[in-house]
């Protein structure tokens, strides 16, 4: 994808959806960092499901290393892989506790280091609470990045680093949330929906699949 093409994809995206969110419900950053690492191989709708109940009860780390692991467990025995997310988030919670006075840190290297917080997780935090324009590489960016040749890679961290280096300025802070949602409900890991598609246009995708 060349860059005036790069440019009239993300027009297109940003005229359709001018403030893009991610679909994980939150009220803090805490909230937000709990439910990023809850949504590691699971979907959102899961995750938002079992935090509606956890968060009424468990939204601050103290107040979630209060369930204790078995508690915890309860809320979110519903979400793949919980209970070492749940060890991992109470981990966490001790951890943000001991050394950052309870509050998520704003550093990359300080949320990497938290238990069960990977490069992706951190990117999300630092994107949707703090402002910051990173590329959280999922399952969808992925796709859609290789797939449209806006941002080949063969890595989730080759197509991040690509991505930061070919998505114009003024759409970097929000590119990820559309490509996420684009990823999500049109360009379809199975059957990309190209015939309702608004950037197929500006795609490298040859072979376009038709409604049918």
């Amino acid at each position: 994808m060349k860059p005036a093409q790069i440019q009239a994809f993300f027009t297109t995206l940003a005229t359709a959806n001018p403030q893009p969110q991610t679909e994980l419900e939150f009220a803090s950053v805490f909230e937000l960092l709990a439910a990023v690492l809850l949504s590691a191989q699971a979907t959102d709708v899961s995750v938002n499901k079992a935090t509606r109940h956890l968060f009424l009860v468990a939204n601050t780390p103290q107040k979630m290393l209060d369930l204790g692991l078995e508690g915890l467990e309860g809320y979110i025995k519903t979400i793949g892989l919980y209970h070492s997310k749940a060890k991992h988030l109470l981990q966490t919670c001790q951890m943000l506790i001991n050394q950052h006075g309870g509050q998520v840190p704003r550093t990359r290297e300080a949320l990497e280091a938290l238990p069960g917080v990977g490069r992706k997780t951190a990117n999300v935090v630092l994107n949707v609470a703090f402002g910051e324009p990173t590329m959280a590489v999922d399952t969808h960016i992925f796709r859609v990045s290789n797939r449209t040749g806006l941002a080949p890679g063969k890595t989730p961290l080759a197509v991040e680093q690509a991505l930061l280096k070919r998505v114009p300025q003024a759409f970097l802070t929000d590119a990820h949330h559309w490509l996420i949602l684009h990823g999500r409900y049109v360009c379809q890991a199975r059957t990309p929906r190209c015939w309702e598609c608004a950037v197929a246009p500006y795609c490298d995708f040859k072979p376009k699949t038709l409604e049918g």
